[in-house]
């Protein structure tokens, strides 16, 4: 359902003027990047760039600048991303917050009975297979 909302022409161009509506709309946009995002294990969305959500070649749309920001400004705010440079221009996705990232890690650890370890060897190592951590990682 959220991925028919990039084959909506009003939706993918401008943000809604009622506040009602525009509330659901930044909702609905900040699921489908982040969704978008981990499914394709992306992590930096460029204002300035390209980016396949923001545009819809066989509509012939593209969202507006203005709602890129607000869409992004929105994950931000909630701790779903960060920009990374001061312009505001760059923003890494965070697929979970930083400090769920910190309990997942410390959980899996603790989990697996590790002492000192990577993240390389989370990531690589044979507790990992089968879990949501390759997912995450």
């Amino acid at each position: 359902c959220k991925f028919l909302l990039h084959s909506i022409p009003k939706v993918l161009t401008c943000l809604q003027p009622v506040r009602e509506t525009r509330e659901k709309q930044v909702q609905l946009w900040k699921e489908l990047i982040l969704d978008y995002c981990r499914s394709q294990k992306m992590y930096i969305i460029s204002l300035e760039e390209d980016f396949p959500l923001f545009s819809n070649p066989k509509i012939e749309r593209s969202l507006s600048y203005e709602a890129k920001e607000v869409f992004l400004a929105a994950l931000v705010s909630e701790g779903r991303a960060e920009w990374i440079d001061k312009s505001h221009k760059k923003c890494l996705i965070l697929w979970l917050r930083i400090q769920d990232w910190a309990n997942y890690i410390l959980d899996f650890v603790k989990e697996n009975g590790l002492e000192v370890t990577t993240i390389e060897d989370i990531r690589s190592g044979i507790e990992t297979h089968g879990t949501e951590t390759v997912k995450y990682m």
